[in-house]
């Protein structure tokens, strides 16, 4: 079988959950069977291991409906892609696409950075289920990362295709002593991007709740966004890091109370992962992906009840529950490894495969 994985989602510098997700199967994936990456710009290799790989046009570019015809020069097996908006059009070979969430349906502001014209064409698509059952019907497998994009999915009707979830995983970061020790100081750690589903203000005026606790925010932001975070909670110890390293995060959540997240809608939740197998408790909003990812070893709260949050963080502080929580994160986030989804992954990847050799005879 001749593999070809679409990585052109891979970022330059830094991750994003989606790049994360492509590194950290691709890498795997390699180890069980050959494969080839698909990237646009050269500067992806830097975040991708040291794989054969082949260059195309970009997956913003215009010449996406047609990049299929770019791919067949390879004479792949099958195509596996992270994303659900790989073009098709003139494909000959299998096709498996990625399905991560629905956020954008029930909060359609597209991520910044898109350009103007794709950010148009975003909230357009978005508009109604049509346009993702028409991509999702030409795979010719999909793939999601939970159970709970899984389920909503099947609600809405969104392919006729089968549907696998590969659980997405969180990468190793730099591991203190297990178990776990409970921290000095009050510290709290927000690992995620600042668009409005995120519910960061819910998080700001728990802070504010919270005097002997500084919330520590690691992802990068612009300065209009810092200045409406401050103004909202005064008196909140908000600490801005503007990006941070895979060593300096691990820092942050080695020595952290806890990781909070107040998130309305996830597809996964990869910074939940990467806390519990560091032994950090997590303190999270009541959402169902949320319930998937932390089960019992996560503290929840309702959506925008800062006091609820509150709350939480403070009964950590009973004897023995910071501790009892720790070791139940590691042992929840020991379900979910980027070696597991691979070998999940390599078995749809061969049935399709298979099934369209077949077809095509």
């Amino acid at each position: 079988m001749k593999l070809v994985v679409d990585c052109r989602y891979t970022r330059i510098g830094q991750h994003d959950g989606i790049s994360r997700f492509t590194a950290g199967i691709v890498e795997e994936l390699a180890k069980l069977h050959p494969l080839t990456m698909l990237v646009n710009d050269p500067r992806q290799l830097e975040l991708l291991p040291a794989l054969p790989h082949a260059i195309v046009s970009g997956p913003t570019s215009v010449r996406e409906p047609l990049v299929a015809r770019q791919v067949r020069r390879l004479a792949p097996d099958v195509v596996f892609s992270p994303m659900q908006t790989m073009g098709s059009w003139g494909r000959r070979y299998g096709l498996v696409l990625t399905l991560h969430d629905l956020i954008y349906y029930e909060h359609p502001e597209p991520p910044r950075d898109l350009p103007a014209f794709v950010r148009g064409l975003w909230r357009l698509y978005h508009l109604a289920w049509w346009p993702q059952r028409t991509l999702l019907n030409r795979a010719d497998e999909v793939v999601t990362v939970s159970e709970t994009t899984a389920s909503l999915m099947r609600e809405h009707r969104l392919t006729k295709r089968p549907v696998t979830v590969v659980p997405n995983a969180a990468d190793e970061l730099a591991a203190p002593a297990l178990p776990r020790e409970r921290p000095t100081g009050g510290r709290l750690v927000y690992m995620g991007s600042f668009m409005p589903y995120k519910g960061v203000e819910t998080l700001v005026r728990a802070a504010a709740r919270l005097p002997e606790h500084e919330l520590h925010l690691c992802s990068r932001i612009s300065d209009a966004e810092r200045r409406r975070l401050v103004a909202l909670a005064p008196g909140a110890r908000l600490v801005f890091h503007d990006g941070v390293s895979d060593a300096e995060y691990a820092d942050l959540l080695t020595g952290a109370t806890a990781l909070v997240h107040a998130s309305k809608a996830e597809g996964f939740g990869i910074p939940l992962v990467e806390a519990m197998r560091l032994g950090t408790p997590v303190v999270v909003s009541d959402i169902p992906i949320f319930r998937e990812i932390g089960g019992e070893a996560a503290s929840y709260f309702a959506l925008d009840d800062d006091a609820a949050l509150a709350a939480a963080v403070e009964r950590l502080d009973a004897s023995g529950e910071w501790e009892r929580r720790s070791a139940a994160a590691i042992a929840a986030a020991g379900r979910f490894t980027w070696a597991r989804s691979a070998a999940r992954l390599l078995e749809v990847l061969q049935r399709t495969a298979a099934q369209y050799t077949r077809r095509r005879r």
